[in-house]
C-alpha cells in the first residue's frame, strides 16, 4: 500500500527543503509528518508512540540547525522516525524494519544525517560530547551538537557519567531532555519525581519564560556580561525552586521546562540557545503518542503495537482456529509467580522492561517482591547480588543484548561471590526487526567463560519451567537461562515441575552416521530437519545439550565414540559459542571427528524476520538438512573442522 504524504511534506526530501518554509508553516508540517508516521506504521508495524511524541522537536531541530554539519543524536533511536522521513528516507520509509529495508534505528552507514548509531539507551550525551570536543579541537566553533534523550534514559548510569564530564568541558553541547515520564513502561525512581517537581513549580515556570532570549542577547556582549547574568540567574532560580537544580550543579545551563509540542517556540528557543556557549540542557515536556488519542492514553501498549486500524485503533491480531503456544516471556512471567508462591525467597528484578519481560505479571501479583529499577542493567545485577547475600533468590530478567552492559557486575559481584542469582536472558539469539543493536548474539560466548556460572537454554516451554525450578534450588549458585523472542512450540506447556540434573543433556532421536548437537530453542529447527531427512532415508541422531556450561561430557564421549561426523547448532555467535566448546572438548580428549558448526557468523546480522535471519545465517531447518546431506556424502563445507 502506497502512503501519500501531505502537500507540505511532499516538498520536503531533506532538511534544506524544510528550511525554505516560513515559521508559520511548521505547525502544518508537524501535522502532516505525524499523520505520515501513523499511516505507515499502521500498515507496516514498528515503534509508534515514541516518534509521535518528538515530532515538533524533530521539525524544530532540522529547521534551525544546519544538519548534517550540525549533529543531532536521538537516544535509543525508536523516537527517530520523523528524523528519518525528513532526511532523505521518506520514499523508502515503508520498508522500515523489513529485510533489506530502512533500519528501525539511526544508523551511520544508512545516512550522513544519522550522526551516531543507537539502539541501547543512555548513550547520546557521551557520543555528542565526544563529537563536541572533537569539533572544538578541530576549530569548528560554529558546529552544534545535540543529544535528544528521554527522561527514561536518564535512569541509565552512563547518562549521569556523561553529564558529569560534560559539565567541566567548554564544548558546544545541547542536551534536550524529552520529558514524557515514559520509557517503554512508565518511568520509575527519584529522577522522575525530581523532574515532576520542576515542571509543577508555577513560580519558576513564570520566571523562565523570557530567560532564554535574554541570556542569548547578553552572551553576545562578551564573557563579563554573560558571567554576571549567569550569577544573577542562579540566585533567582535558587529562591524559586524548592531544591537545587541538579543540572545546574553539574555546570549545565538549564532552560525550561518548555512545551515540547509548540514547534514555533521550540524553533525560536533552539535558535537562541545556539548563541549561548558551553553545555546547556533544554527541558521539554512532551506526551508520548502525541496526536493519536489511544497512544496518548495507553503509551505502553502503543509503544510498538504491530499492525492496527488507524481509524478505529483496533490492533490487528491473527484469528486462529486452534490454541497457540505462548511466548517464552509469558511462560517466564507465569512460572515465576508459581515458583514464588511456593518459595518466599524468590524476588523479581528487571531494568525498565516489566511488560517486555512479563515481569509485570509478578509485579501485579506480588508488588513487594518485584522491582523495576529503571534503565540500569549494572544496578539491576548488583542489586540482585545484594538480595542474594541475604538469602533471597533474585530472578534478574534482562534482554540478552542489554546484559552486555552489566558484564563486569556479573563477574565481580555475582560470579566471584558464588551468589545464587538467576539471570533470565530474554531475546537471546536473533530477534528480528529490531536488528543488530538488539540481537542476543553473544551471551553464550561471554557467559560460558566466567567461572562458577551455569549456562543453560531450554528447547521449549516445559524445559524453561524446569530450568527455572532447578535454578531456585538451595545452594545452586549463579545460573543463566537464555531463551528467544517470540512464541514457543507447546500448547500444553504448564506441566508439573521436574528438577533437572545440572550439566546433563538428552538424546532426542537416535540415528546413524551423523549426529546433531543443538543448544536451546533452535533445536526445534533440527527436529524439522530430521523429519525431512528421515523421509529421504537419511537418519541423523539428535541431542539436546541443555547446558553450554558445564558441558555434558558423558554424552559427548558417547557421541564421539559412535560418530565421526557431527554438527553443532546454536542461535548465537559461532565464534566462541557452543560449537567452540565442543571443539575444545574434542581437542582435550583427542577426538578427530569432522565437525560442522552452525550459528550466527562472525559478522553483523541486519534486521529481518527471525526465520529469514536463521536462513541467511544458515541454521534454519532447510540449511541444517543441507549440511547433513553434504556431510553424509563426504562433501566438505565452509564450517567444517576436522
Amino acid at each position: 500500500m502506497q502512503v501519500e504524504a501531505g502537500p507540505l511534506l511532499q516538498q520536503i526530501n531533506y532538511p534544506s527543503d524544510l528550511r525554505k518554509l516560513k515559521p508559520s508553516d511548521l505547525e502544518e508540517v508537524c501535522r502532516e509528518l505525524r499523520q505520515f508516521i501513523v499511516d505507515i506504521v499502521s500498515v507496516n508495524g514498528g515503534h509508534f508512540a515514541a516518534s509521535l511524541g518528538v515530532v515538533e522537536l524533530t521539525v524544530a531541530l532540522h529547521y534551525v540547525l544546519n544538519t548534517p554539519y550540525d549533529q543531532v543524536i536521538f537516544d535509543v533511536g525508536h523516537q527517530a522516525y520523523g528524523h528519518k522521513i525528513l532526511t532523505g528516507r521518506k520514499e523508502t520509509f515503508h520498508t522500515n524494519r523489513i529485510l533489506g529495508g530502512v533500519s528501525g534505528f539511526p544508523k551511520r552507514s544508512e545516512s550522513e544525517y544519522d550522526a551516531f548509531g543507537v539502539g541501547h539507551s543512555s548513550t547520546s550525551i557521551s557520543a555528542a560530547l565526544g563529537m563536541a570536543v572533537a569539533s572544538e579541537y578541530k576549530g569548528e566553533k560554529d558546529r552544534q551538537h545535540v543529544a535528544v534523550i528521554g527522561d527514561g534514559a536518564l535512569t541509565g548510569g552512563m547518562a549521569f557519567e556523561a553529564l558529569n564530564h560534560a559539565g567541566i568541558e567548554k564544548s558546544n553541547l545541547l542536551v534536550i531532555l524529552n520529558d514524557n515520564c515514559m520509557s517503554i513502561d512508565p518511568n520509575v525512581g527519584a529522577m522522575k519525581e525530581y523532574l515532576t517537581s520542576i515542571t509543577t513549580s508555577r513560580s519558576y515556570n513564570k520566571f523562565r519564560d523570557d530567560l532564554i532570549a535574554v541570556l542569548a542577547k547578553i552572551s553576545k556582549n562578551g564573557p563579563d556580561a554573560y558571567g554576571w547574568a549567569k550569577k544573577l540567574e542562579q540566585s533567582i532560580k535558587g529562591t524559586l525552586l524548592k531544591n537545587a537544580n541538579l543540572f545546574e550543579s553539574l555546570n549545565f545551563r538549564y532552560f525550561g521546562p518548555v512545551d515540547g509540542h509548540d514547534v514555533t517556540k521550540l524553533a525560536k528557543t533552539i535558535e537562541d540557545l545556539k548563541h549561548i556557549p558551553g553545555p546547556k540542557l533544554l527541558h521539554a515536556v512532551t506526551v508520548k503518542g502525541k496526536g493519536y488519542a489511544l497512544a496518548e492514553k495507553d503509551q505502553t501498549t502503543w509503544h510498538a503495537p504491530g499492525l492496527f486500524d488507524k481509524i478505529t485503533g483496533e490492533i490487528k491480531k491473527a484469528v486462529l482456529d486452534k490454541p497457540q503456544p505462548p511466548k517464552y516471556q509469558d511462560v517466564f512471567g507465569h512460572t515465576l509467580v508459581e515458583l514464588a508462591e511456593a518459595n518466599d525467597k524468590i524476588m523479581g528484578i528487571t531494568p525498565a522492561m516489566p511488560s517486555g519481560s512479563s515481569l509485570n505479571i509478578m509485579m501485579k501479583a506480588m508488588p513487594d517482591r518485584a522491582f523495576d529499577v529503571g534503565i540500569a542493567e549494572q544496578h539491576a545485577v548488583t542489586f540482585s547480588a545484594g538480595l542474594a547475600t541475604q538469602g533471597l533468590i533474585p530472578f534478574c530478567n534482562i534482554y540478552s543484548s542489554f546484559m552486555q552492559r552489566a558484564y563486569d557486575q556479573v563477574i565481580h559481584d555475582v560470579a566471584l561471590q558464588k551468589l545464587n542469582v538467576v539471570f533470565c536472558l530474554d531475546r537471546a539469539g536473533v530477534v528480528g526487526a529490531d536488528g543488530p543493536t538488539h540481537h542476543g548474539a553473544y551471551d553464550i560466548v561471554y557467559m560460558r567463560c566466567i567461572p562458577n556460572l551455569i549456562v543453560s537454554a531450554p528447547m521449549n516451554e516445559e524445559e524453561l519451567r524446569n530450568l527455572m525450578y532447578t535454578a531456585q534450588m538451595p545452594n545452586t549458585g549463579p545460573f543463566v537461562i537464555r531463551y528467544p523472542r517470540g512464541k514457543g512450540v507447546m500448547v500444553d506447556w504448564k506441566r508439573p515441575f521436574v528438577k533437572l540434573e545440572i550439566g546433563k543433556g538428552r538424546k532426542l532421536h537416535d540415528g546413524e552416521e551423523v549426529a546433531i548437537l543443538s543448544f536451546g530453542a533452535i533445536g526445534n529447527e533440527v527436529v524439522k530437519a530430521v523429519q525431512t531427512l528421515n523421509e529421504e532415508g537419511i537418519y541423523p541422531a539428535h541431542y539436546d545439550l541443555r547446558f553450554a556450561k558445564p558441558l555434558d561430557e558423558g554424552l559427548l564421549h558417547k557421541v564421539f565414540k559412535k560418530f565421526n561426523k557431527v554438527i553443532t547448532v546454536e542461535d548465537g555467535s559461532i565464534m566462541g559459542g557452543v560449537g567452540s566448546a565442543v571443539l575444545e572438548f574434542m581437542a582435550d580428549h583427542g577426538y578427530g571427528a569432522k565437525l560442522v558448526r552452525l550459528g550466527i557468523p562472525d559478522e553483523i546480522v541486519e534486521h529481518g524476520e527471525q526465520a529469514e535471519l536463521w536462513r541467511i545465517c544458515g541454521y534454519d531447518a532447510l540449511s541444517i538438512a543441507t549440511q547433513v546431506r553434504k556431510l553424509a556424502a563426504g562433501i566438505k563445507t565452509d564450517t567444517m573442522v576436522s
